[in-house]
């Protein structure tokens, strides 16, 4: 269950959103060097991820905005980079560029003391951007309950994109986040789940002066849950790969 597109292409040129985007792929090429080298790597992120061990030893603060824009791998950052491409330019339409710019970092900032909050000793260094892409997916609901999003669903070989409305997409995303952070140790790595969680809740919270401000529910009633802009079309494309048949086939860091 992957979204890859909306239905709800931005009024405007969503500025920050590109910049954030480049920001975040530029970072990331500044160290791909290190990749190899998992000393130096390691050696990196101790000075620039977000420790929580190091931050309850009163150090390294700046560290929840710097390990925002620092990613494990390419598809670390191309997954998130994909999200915020598809839910930041209408946040950014309604807000206008620069509030939209302090509710990203706040969102990223508010997510990274979530994480901290669940696991203060841990020792693993936290990096991704995808707690304040969380905050951005929390701000979309709120705003476009109803937007129309294209999800890829994937089940061993088959695979079929289904347009969702938002609700139901982001609402299943956060559930997710909610039932994997109580099964995960946070001492041991892996995904930051409660990061998500609190950036998507996070996300919630500063938009509602928003939306009171647009209207509140009567801006639901106004734009039927979708961003006021026309709606994009796309054509169903028939996959090329051929059918099986009955034939049996042949055997032979923390993220945010």
């Amino acid at each position: 269950m992957f979204p890859i597109r909306d239905h709800n292409p931005s009024g405007g040129t969503p500025y920050v959103n590109y910049a954030l985007i480049a920001l975040n792929l530029v970072a990331f090429l500044s160290y791909l060097g290190l990749q190899g080298d998992q000393r130096e790597l390691w050696l990196f992120y101790a000075d620039w991820a977000m420790i929580p061990a190091r931050v309850s030893a009163g150090e390294g603060w700046y560290t929840f905005v710097t390990s925002m824009f620092l990613h494990g791998g390419w598809m670390h950052l191309l997954g998130n980079m994909l999200f915020l491409w598809i839910f930041g330019d209408n946040l950014e339409d309604e807000m206008g560029h620069l509030p939209y710019l302090g509710f990203y970092l706040a969102g990223g900032v508010g997510a990274g003391l979530a994480h901290y909050i669940t696991a203060p000793g841990a020792m693993v260094p936290t990096v991704g951007a995808s707690g304040a892409i969380a905050a951005v997916m929390g701000g979309y609901l709120l705003l476009f309950p109803r937007a129309k999003v294209d999800v890829l669903f994937i089940f061993i070989v088959f695979f079929k994109i289904i347009p969702l409305p938002a609700w139901i997409m982001l609402g299943v995303w956060f559930g997710l986040q909610l039932f994997n952070g109580m099964g995960a140790t946070p001492e041991s790595g892996g995904v930051a789940y409660w990061a998500h969680a609190g950036g998507f809740v996070i996300g919630l919270v500063l938009s509602l002066p928003l939306f009171l401000r647009l209207g509140g529910p009567r801006f639901w009633s106004q734009t039927h849950g979708h961003p006021p802009h026309p709606e994009a079309q796309y054509r169903e494309v028939r996959s090329s790969v051929p059918r099986s048949g009955s034939r049996r086939g042949r055997g032979g860091p923390w993220g945010r």
